[in-house]
């Protein structure tokens, strides 16, 4: 992304003033940084989860599926 890196995107989402529903809206990162401290970043930064690439479908359909059912 050219103007901002996903952590950036997700802080500014989460923060919009006019769009409350911008907390609460899932959102999963979907990266080759797949160390244990890259899954936390994304966590700190606001994101709901992590699904590592390659993407495996079975996983990132399970993720998916936690997030429709709540």
């Amino acid at each position: 992304m050219p103007e901002m890196n996903g952590y950036e995107t997700v802080k500014a989402i989460r923060n919009l003033p006019d769009r409350p529903d911008g907390k609460e809206i899932p959102i999963i990162a979907m990266t080759a940084n797949a160390f244990a401290e890259d899954v936390q970043a994304a966590l700190d930064a606001g994101m709901d989860d992590h699904v590592a690439k390659p993407v495996d479908m079975s996983i990132l359909m399970s993720v998916i599926t936690k997030y429709i059912d709540r």
